[in-house]
């Protein structure tokens, strides 16, 4: 079986984490660049972020022979501080980056008008740059995120089929599905969606344009949702087909509108003494 998760944030996750989804099958994964937990305070630390996902986190995935995608933007969440917003004058020079596959997470947290500035202006961004779009649905009043998300996409020049419209539910399905946009769901350990949940959804509305993720980050999460998925799909009846679909192809036929994607990974060379983390050197 082989998984591509593509929403991870394999920044606040551990080496180990790597290897133990590597045992499950996941070959190639996505991260979007998101907020670090503590509130920024200027454009240089979210640089040092995307600095990150081009270099490092690309290293220490491909030593577990997973290859390591990223989607950059301003976060809707410190969309909302003055002192973050001057980031999108620096995205730019970091979109045509080659591992850069998608603009996001972009969207709503909590549907200020400066959340609606940031999200218009990322989605002419990536437009520009030939990019598809990861957008965030928020947390609180979904149906009304959606519907606020997709009248600004609509109003974009970026089609909606180059938009994954993620951390979607049962609410927001539906009308998701019938804008033309690729659906994303977050599976958790408590929060957003579950694997039984998420295997309902795939029986009722099928697995076209279906992305599934773990989205791990700080919180408490777990980066072998995807296999969980998997393995519960196989469990109810749904093929192994199916499930490739869902798991592999569906995220490689979206973020390969990027002309960028290379799931292939290059092996890095020999660590100092075994050392899986380098420290400098020549």
């Amino acid at each position: 079986m082989r998984i591509f998760d593509p929403h991870i944030h394999m920044t606040s996750r551990t080496t180990d984490d790597y290897e133990a989804m590597y045992a499950a099958g996941v070959r190639a994964v996505v991260e979007p660049s998101f907020w670090l937990g503590q509130p920024r305070t200027s454009p240089a630390s979210f640089l040092d972020h995307f600095d990150s996902l081009l270099g490092w986190e690309p290293f220490r995935a491909a030593q577990y022979g997973i290859a390591h995608h990223c989607t950059l933007a301003l976060n809707p969440k410190e969309a909302n501080d003055p002192r973050c917003v001057p980031v999108l004058d620096e995205l730019p020079r970091y979109l045509v980056k080659d591992h850069v596959v998608a603009v996001g997470e972009i969207g709503y947290d909590s549907m200020t008008p400066a959340e609606d500035t940031a999200l218009a202006a990322q989605l002419q961004l990536a437009a520009a740059y030939g990019l598809p779009a990861l957008v965030h649905t928020p947390h609180r009043d979904k149906l009304a995120g959606l519907r606020r998300t997709l009248d600004v996409v609509r109003e974009s020049a970026l089609p909606e089929e180059h938009v994954l419209i993620d951390h979607l539910n049962e609410t927001t399905v539906k009308e998701a599905k019938d804008s033309g946009c690729w659906l994303g769901f977050s599976v958790y350990p408590d929060t957003k969606m579950d694997e039984r949940r998420m295997v309902g959804i795939l029986r009722a509305y099928g697995p076209e344009r279906v992305l599934v993720n773990s989205a791990a980050d700080w919180g408490r999460s777990d980066p072998l949702k995807t296999r969980g998925v998997a393995d519960l799909m196989l469990d109810e009846g749904f093929t192994e087909d199916d499930v490739d679909r869902v798991l592999w192809r569906n995220p490689v036929a979206f973020y390969g509108l990027s002309g960028r994607l290379d799931v292939e990974v290059t092996a890095p060379g020999a660590t100092h003494e075994g050392n899986s983390v380098l420290r400098g050197g020549e």
